[in-house]
């Protein structure tokens, strides 16, 4: 689908859009993914996870294939290069036409993708620690830096729902998450202690299949475990817009997670604006 067919966003809601993305550092917004194509996307998620990768291009990392089902947090990154129904999920033009009403942005760019598989009866194992993505990124790519997250499954409030401190993208790049951090408790924490006493307000982003949030490079999220009967599936898309830039003399072999701005399969640009 092309940008130019979807129909256009009323003025009114992307006012409304972008203050609540400003004033809270994300937003939740309706199912943006076909059905169809999440019904094509599943099957190739399976695929993938059992190492079938359909352009020969193996995800960040080259991680081996399984077959046996997860049993801890599954996350295999850049698949959307290894596979095209993934890539036309990951740039689909929705998800970059409501990125950029939220941000002003007259491009969006993605420059990375997560594939994250949450287990069912998954405990600390399955937990997304607290953590600002940027903490992450911050020395390969300045400026404007966000994320969008597209459920593939039906994310409940049981399945381990990916949740947000409200405000906290206000808090500066602190330095003190940690993804892959089990003790979500401690890890608050040790995040709190650099705040100097800021107020901790949560938000639980409960999506049908389809729906996808956005938040700010600094806001701080995580998730616990996946109490459902069902894996938790989704994605990660790390975009960034025009108003952002790759430090001078960056070399691209050093940060093998992002992806080369010049290589439109593996940064696909989503939005543009037309006159």
């Amino acid at each position: 689908m092309k940008t130019e067919n979807l129909p256009a966003l009323p003025a009114e809601q992307k006012r409304t859009a972008a203050a609540d993305f400003a004033r809270d550092g994300f937003f939740i917004a309706p199912p943006l993914i076909p059905a169809e194509l999440l019904a094509r996307v599943r099957p190739r998620i399976d695929a993938v996870y059992a190492g079938e990768y359909e352009t020969g291009i193996p995800p960040c990392g080259s991680p081996k294939g399984s077959s046996v089902p997860p049993t801890s947090l599954v996350k295999i990154d850049n698949t959307h290069r290894s596979d095209r129904t993934i890539h036309e999920l990951v740039s689909h033009p929705a998800i970059g036409r409501w990125a950029a009403a939220l941000t002003g942005a007259k491009t969006v760019q993605v420059f990375a993708t997560q594939l994250l598989i949450k287990p069912p009866g998954s405990t600390g194992a399955g937990n997304v620690g607290w953590h600002q993505d940027y903490e992450y990124w911050d020395y390969a790519l300045e400026g404007d830096v966000f994320t969008a997250w597209v459920a593939v499954s039906d994310v409940t409030a049981e399945s381990g729902p990916m949740r947000f401190v409200r405000g906290s993208h206000r808090w500066g790049l602190l330095k003190a998450g940690d993804f892959f951090g089990g003790d979500l408790g401690a890890i608050q924490q040790r995040i709190l202690a650099k705040t100097g006493g800021a107020k901790w307000e949560e938000r639980a982003a409960v999506l049908a299949p389809g729906a996808v949030s956005f938040h700010h490079k600094l806001t701080v999220h995580g998730s616990g475990p996946n109490l459902s009967t069902g894996p938790r599936v989704s994605f990660a898309i790390h975009l960034r817009t025009d108003q952002s830039r790759f430090p001078d003399g960056l070399k691209w072999e050093t940060v093998p997670y992002l992806n080369d701005p010049d290589d439109m399969q593996g940064s696909p640009i989503t939005y543009r604006e037309t006159a």
